[in-house]
């Protein structure tokens, strides 16, 4: 445990460091992010073929350049999505389809992060409040099903996990969701902030479950060792992987590609 606090600890500091800063750094981050994702990935789950593996490693990588770049998310898309079909149209011939889709697993929340983020304060602001209920969804959900335990989630799956976690989490993530948009000024009402909360936790929890169930899948119990105490770096984002696609996507739909987190203009 204390390993793990340790590493938790080290790990959050800088994630915060790099979103304060945002613009480019932020997108550093997420580069690398979505590339030891990726490793990990190709890992549990090799490429059918030598050639495979590097054209799907070629093929992010043009993807995850571009996004570093700083160009406009429509472009960065469209390239991520050129990559994975790349990648899809081999795997049809060769086998490994999974690894087709582990660039879209790596790639897609990374350019969700960057674009959310982008440069301005509401981009901070929605960044610091993903990370809210993500972080405190994962931490309580943990405490509260060691607490009170009960029924198993998903047995088949992740056999530790409880529903007591899963609602004790849930409403924590409600909670401190709605403590940071106090905080960050955001003036819509409570009631949508608490539902957007829940979803996010919900999603994020779900994402935990995914890959909990790659593993099984893989016969693995950590995506990998990076980090002491916790495994892999897909054993620490599971859960934002799927909330920030999420939360992009919503941003999106009622905002537009080009201010996807206006929703906390204020």
């Amino acid at each position: 445990m204390r390993r793990r606090v340790l590493s938790a600890l080290v790990l959050g500091a800088v994630t915060l460091l790099a979103t304060f800063f945002g613009g480019f750094v932020f997108r550093l981050f997420a580069t690398v992010l979505a590339a030891l994702v990726f490793r990990e990935w190709t890992a549990m789950c090799p490429a059918a073929t030598r050639v495979q593996g590097v054209l799907a490693r070629v093929a992010l990588g043009a993807a995850l350049g571009v996004m570093l770049a700083g160009v406009s998310a429509p472009f960065t898309f469209m390239v991520l999505g050129l990559a994975f079909l790349a990648i899809l149209l081999l795997s049809v011939r060769s086998g490994g389809v999974w690894t087709a889709w582990g660039i879209v697993y790596a790639g897609l929340p990374a350019m969700a992060l960057s674009h959310l983020r982008g440069s301005d304060e509401s981009g901070l602001k929605a960044i610091l409040y993903l990370y809210a209920v993500v972080w405190a969804t994962d931490v309580l959900a943990y405490f509260t099903g060691r607490a009170f335990g009960g029924r198993k989630l998903a047995p088949s799956i992740s056999p530790g996990k409880t529903w007591s976690g899963a609602i004790g989490g849930a409403v924590c993530g409600v909670l401190a969701g709605g403590l940071v948009a106090w905080f960050a000024g955001v003036t819509v009402p409570f009631f949508l902030i608490a539902f957007l909360s829940l979803a996010l936790s919900v999603v994020s929890q779900a994402g935990d479950l995914f890959e909990s169930a790659m593993k099984r899948r893989y016969g693995v119990k950590d995506s990998g060792a990076l980090i002491p105490g916790h495994g892999g770096v897909m054993d620490r984002v599971d859960g934002l992987i799927a909330a920030a696609v999420l939360l992009y996507v919503l941003g999106i739909f009622y905002f537009g590609l080009s201010a996807p987190a206006a929703f906390f203009s204020g």
